[in-house]
């Protein structure tokens, strides 16, 4: 969990949008294509769109390279698979808010915290939803914020459900960024915690995106439980933690992700291992 970040920040609204041409063509020529139950020729497409016919050409290559578009034997277009990856992954991110909205408010211990739900996107978090608590902190949680998982609890709680190759892959073999003085310092001191994580069940941001927080994250796993589709967290402030409200914190945030999962179709058995008591940094 972590504090705002400008790399996210929209645009400044000018009073008028200002389409891109090309992209404005390009998504046209989806949407003509997704409006038909039957794959549809050069010259179709261009009468539909009133566009020339080399241009329809120039844009139906570049989508079927990227995916986008699928030509048959008989020079006709379609969508194309990645369009389809797209639905699914916008279909799961609302049904992940939907569940998270469900569950968040059962949880007694989570009652007066801050409560997040993130996905994994490269090496950084993109948070979903935010679940404002009553106890006020020095933060500003923003839907959308992306910050780097390697600095946060729901992104070292999902980084631990990918092995360390693809871990790596991710993070890169340079330093990892560092939002505090309290930010892991190599890649090596990243997967000996995700370690940690792994048998635990839960990743601890030990003032790592800021200053006086702790926070504690734990992985929404998939249907086959060898994936993490998201990850939820609660951030406290670290000052006055007791171990007793420490574990209460730890074993909510565990079984809201466990609900979540459940919500999502995930079965008992797609749950980790996962130790009742709350350790050290995960």
């Amino acid at each position: 969990m972590s504090t705002t970040s400008t790399r996210s920040a929209p645009p400044a609204d000018d009073g008028a949008t200002r389409l891109v041409p090309a992209v404005e063509r390009a998504v046209r020529l989806l949407d003509a294509l997704a409006a038909s139950r039957q794959p549809r020729s050069l010259a179709e497409l261009a009468r539909t769109l009133a566009l020339p016919r080399s241009s329809v050409h120039g844009l139906l290559a570049t989508l079927v390279a990227l995916g986008l578009a699928r030509r048959n034997g008989d020079a006709e277009f379609s969508l194309g698979p990645k369009a389809l990856q797209w639905a699914d992954a916008y279909g799961t991110s609302a049904d992940v808010l939907r569940a998270f909205d469900a569950h968040v408010d059962r949880f007694a211990a989570l009652g007066t915290e801050t409560v997040m739900l993130a996905t994994l996107d490269g090496a950084d978090v993109v948070y979903l939803a935010c679940r404002q608590g009553s106890r006020p902190l020095a933060v500003n949680f923003r839907v959308g914020g992306r910050f780097p998982a390697a600095c946060t609890s729901s992104g070292k709680a999902m980084l631990a459900a990918l092995p360390d190759a693809a871990v790596r892959e991710r993070v890169g073999a340079g330093p990892l960024p560092r939002l505090t003085r309290h930010g892991l310092p190599s890649v090596a001191a990243l997967l000996r915690q995700l370690d940690g994580v792994r048998r635990q069940g839960v990743a601890i941001d030990d003032e790592e995106t800021a200053e006086g927080m702790q926070c504690f994250g734990a992985a929404i796993r998939g249907p086959r439980g060898d994936d993490a589709m998201a990850a939820v967290a609660v951030s406290v402030i670290k000052a006055g933690l007791t171990p007793r409200r420490r574990t209460e914190l730890v074993d909510a945030i565990r079984r809201l992700a466990d609900a979540v999962a459940v919500e999502l179709g995930a079965g008992p058995e797609a749950a980790p291992t996962r130790r009742t008591a709350a350790g050290g940094r995960g």
